[in-house]
């Protein structure tokens, strides 16, 4: 198995493309003839957006030619290039410039993953479902998956948990009804629990810490006990803010600090399985001799 990550781009993956003027390998291929990749990771695409590349397509033509793999005698598969197919059809255009590669089944959903698991505005919920390809027809372990993809283990890992979100919550998620921060506190809550809190976000509106507070309330017991006894907490600071996000990233996981008056305060670190707790401690102290 191939060892070469994300991280040198689509010439990693495009073996043997070094020293090739690719200027010379473009084509005119007909649109009709272009079926999309079956491994895009993306479901929904921002017509607005989309409408903005046509209308460029429209005033510029395609400024860089899409990749395609041959699929039968006179057909074509896409590799690289979703956003200017569409935008191209919405134009109306007969022919896209394309430059034509082999490319095996795992390189595809690979070399999708690049273009559009990167992006800002992919959704969780699709890039848990592109990981979950990875894993379960590829055979990649959260490891394999974080090193081609340019992320930590543990990121990897908690994005694949919201797939055991209920349908509810994911609809949700994948349409912008709550942020990933929201859907994350609902991990390992039972289907109803899930619904109540899905209820109370998007009917009060709460911010992921308030969902939060909420969330320990619901879980009860011992635990809302000890919170309800702590010192009042002070106002927060912006500092604190920042430093809890900047806890959160390098860990990939939940941080929450809770700072208490005359300097006093604790530092939370959430973990939802074994192998993250035991990659926390890693990070923490360092791998076991």
């Amino acid at each position: 198995m191939s060892k070469h990550g994300l991280g040198k781009g689509l010439n990693a993956l495009l073996a043997g493309t070094q020293g090739v003027d690719e200027s010379q390998n473009v084509r005119q291929i007909p649109l009709e003839r272009i079926t999309s990749n079956p491994y895009q990771p993306r479901r929904h695409f921002d017509e607005k957006a989309l409408q903005e590349l046509a209308d460029s397509i429209r005033e510029n033509g395609v400024l860089q030619p899409v990749l395609v793999r041959r699929r039968g005698p006179d057909g074509y598969e896409l590799i690289v290039g979703e956003r200017r197919l569409r935008a191209c059809r919405m134009v109306g255009l007969a022919t896209i410039p394309a430059i034509v590669r082999e490319c095996s089944d795992r390189d595809m959903l690979l070399m999708a993953l690049i273009e559009n698991v990167q992006r800002h505005d992919v959704n969780p919920v699709e890039q848990a479902m592109a990981y979950a390809r990875m894993q379960e027809e590829f055979g990649f372990t959260h490891e394999e998956i974080a090193r081609r993809v340019g992320k930590s283990r543990t990121a990897v890992s908690n994005t694949l948990r919201l797939l055991t979100l209920s349908p509810d919550v994911l609809r949700a998620l994948e349409a912008g009804k709550i942020g990933e921060g929201h859907a994350r506190l609902l991990v390992g809550m039972t289907a109803d629990s899930q619904r109540a809190m899905l209820d109370a976000i998007m009917g009060r509106g709460l911010s992921v810490r308030e969902a939060e507070a909420m969330v320990r309330d619901m879980r009860g017991g011992a635990r809302s006990t000890e919170l309800r006894a702590q010192p009042a907490v002070v106002e927060r600071d912006p500092n604190v803010n920042a430093l809890e996000e900047a806890l959160s990233q390098a860990l990939g996981t939940r941080v929450a600090v809770d700072y208490y008056e005359m300097g006093r305060g604790r530092i939370r670190i959430e973990f939802y399985s074994e192998e993250q707790l035991e990659g926390l401690v890693e990070r923490l102290l360092g791998p076991a001799a």
